[in-house]
C-alpha cells in the first residue's frame, strides 16, 4: 500500500489527517445545490422515470420500481431533467444520505425527498467527488448527525452545502483516484451479485414454501376448488374477510421528536418499530424502540399474537408486509407507520394467518391497493375489505405454521451466513473508498 510522504491535521475529528498538498473544502464552494420535484406529478406506465430514495444504493441507481411520469408534468423552471455527472443526497427518511452519480446514459429526474448536486467541473471531477459523497467517515458521518436533529432524518441544502470534504487540487489525480476506485469496487461489487444472486434463489424458494403451504395446505390428497382470486385451496377451507376475524387498530399518535429521545425518562415504554415489521416474520425482541408515554394517555397496547401491518412506506417492496407477535411484550405500543390487528376468536392461528397475508398469492394482491408517489399509503379500509381463505379448524391452521416455521428457519439460516459474507465485502468497499479519498492510500496517476 502506497503513502503519501507528509500529511497536516484536518477540522474533523473523524478523519486526522489528510496529505499535505490536499485541499479541505465545502461542497458549496464546488457546486449547485437544489431541490428535487416536490408536487408529484401524475403517475403513468410509461413516461419519463423518477428517482427515489428507494432506487439509490451504494452509489448507484436501481431502475426497479421506477415511478414514470408525463415530461409535460414537470416545472421546467426548477431544472428537473438530471444530466450527467449531477449526484443525488438523498435528504429525508430512512435512506437520508445515501447518494449516487448520475450516469451517461440517464434521462430522468427525482423526487422530493432528494437533492440535486451539480459540481463545479473547472475544480473538482465528479466522480472523485460521487465517491467523497459515499465515504462514511467524510461525507455520512456529517449528514447523519445534522439530520437526527429531526423527529425524522431530513436534511436541507444548506447542510449539504455545508459538509467538509478533501481533494487534491490536481482534477488529473481525482480522475485518477476515481478511476481507481471504479475498478476495486466492480471486483467487490461483482461479488457481491453472485452471492445476492444465491439468495435471491434461497427468497424465491422460501415464497414457493409458503404460498404453496397457504393456499394449498399440507394434505395432498384433498379435493382444492378455484377462488375468485384465481388460486385453488382444499374446498374445506373457508372465505372470510380480515374485518370479520379481527379488528385493526392505530399506533402511536400525538407524539413528537423528542418523546423518541429520553431513554432515562421514567415514563419510557416499548414500542414496535417499522423496521422490526420489514424485516422479520415475527417481531424480534432485540429491535424495540423507546418513547415516553404518560398515564393518561390513550394509546393502543400490543400483545401477544397481534399482527401488525406496514400502511406506509416508501416503496412498494414494504407496503402492506405483515408480522406478528409471539411473545410477551410489557406495556408496548406500535409505532404510527403501522396498524395493528387482533383477533375476534380463539377459532384462529395468527402465526397461519400473518404466513398467509406474507405468500405471493395474497401480497401481490395488498401491494396493488397501495398509493402514492413519494410514498406509498395503504387504506385501512382496504386491509379491512381484504379476503382470505382460512383452513376450517385451527388445528389444521397450527399445524402449516409450524410446517413453515421449521422450513423457513432453514433456509433464513442460509440465507444470513450468505448475507454475513455480502456484510464483510461491503465493510471492505466501504473502507477502501474511506482510505483513497482521505489519502489513506495513495494512488498514482
Amino acid at each position: 500500500m502506497m503513502t503519501y510522504e507528509k500529511y497536516k491535521a484536518t477540522s474533523l475529528k473523524m478523519v486526522k489527517q489528510i496529505p499535505e498538498s490536499w485541499v479541505e473544502s465545502r461542497i458549496k464552494s464546488h457546486g449547485r445545490i437544489r431541490y428535487g420535484l416536490g408536487q408529484p406529478p401524475r403517475e403513468l406506465k410509461d413516461g419519463l422515470p423518477i428517482i427515489r430514495a428507494t432506487n439509490i444504493s451504494q452509489g448507484k441507481i436501481s431502475t426497479k420500481d421506477l415511478i414514470l411520469v408525463d415530461p409535460e408534468d414537470l416545472p421546467y423552471n426548477r431544472n428537473p431533467i438530471l444530466k450527467s455527472g449531477e449526484i443525488i443526497v438523498v435528504r429525508s427518511g430512512a435512506y437520508t444520505g445515501d447518494s449516487a452519480i448520475i450516469p451517461i446514459d440517464y434521462n430522468g429526474s427525482v423526487s422530493g425527498y432528494d437533492m440535486v448536486l451539480t459540481p463545479n467541473t473547472k475544480s473538482v471531477y465528479p466522480d472523485f467527488v460521487a465517491y467523497a459523497i459515499l465515504s462514511t467517515y467524510v461525507f455520512k458521518d456529517q449528514l447523519v448527525v445534522e439530520s437526527l436533529r429531526a423527529a425524522q432524518p431530513h436534511l436541507n441544502k444548506e447542510q449539504l452545502g455545508s459538509t467538509t470534504f478533501f481533494y487534491p487540487p490536481n482534477i488529473a489525480v481525482q480522475q485518477a483516484i476515481a478511476q481507481y476506485l471504479d475498478a476495486k469496487t466492480k471486483a467487490i461489487d461483482k461479488k457481491v451479485k453472485l452471492l445476492e444472486q444465491k439468495i435471491d434463489y434461497y427468497k424465491e424458494l422460501r415464497i414457493s414454501l409458503i404460498d404453496k403451504a397457504v393456499t394449498k395446505g399440507l394434505d395432498k390428497s384433498i379435493e382444492l376448488k378455484r377462488t375468485e382470486i384465481g388460486v385453488k385451496v382444499p374446498k374445506t377451507w373457508k372465505r372470510y374477510r380480515l374485518k370479520d376475524i379481527g379488528k385493526l387498530y392505530s399506533g402511536l399518535s400525538g407524539k413528537s421528536g423528542d418523546d423518541f429521545r429520553q431513554d432515562n425518562h421514567p415514563d419510557n415504554k416499548g414500542f414496535i418499530p417499522f423496521t422490526n415489521i420489514a424485516a422479520n416474520t415475527y417481531i424480534s425482541k432485540d429491535n424495540i424502540g423507546k418513547v415516553v408515554v404518560g398515564g393518561l394517555e390513550k394509546q393502543n397496547e400490543v400483545k401477544k399474537g397481534d399482527l401488525f401491518f406496514l400502511m406506509s412506506s416508501e416503496g412498494y417492496e414494504d407496503i402492506g408486509k405483515s408480522s406478528v407477535l409471539n411473545i410477551d411484550l410489557e406495556q408496548s405500543y406500535l409505532n404510527s407507520f403501522c396498524k395493528g390487528y387482533r383477533l375476534k376468536s380463539k377459532k384462529f392461528d395468527s402465526h397461519f394467518i400473518n404466513y398467509l397475508l406474507q405468500s405471493d398469492s395474497y401480497r401481490q394482491l395488498l401491494i396493488v391497493e397501495g398509493k402514492g408517489f413519494t410514498r406509498i399509503n395503504l387504506k385501512m379500509e382496504k386491509v379491512n375489505d381484504f379476503f382470505v381463505h382460512i383452513p376450517s379448524t385451527k388445528e389444521e391452521q397450527t399445524k402449516i405454521a409450524e410446517y413453515l416455521d421449521n422450513k423457513t428457519t432453514t433456509v433464513d439460516n442460509i440465507v444470513q451466513n450468505i448475507t454475513d459474507q455480502i456484510d464483510r465485502l461491503k465493510e471492505l468497499r466501504k473502507a477502501l473508498i474511506n482510505d483513497v479519498v482521505t489519502g489513506k492510500i495513495k494512488v498514482v496517476e
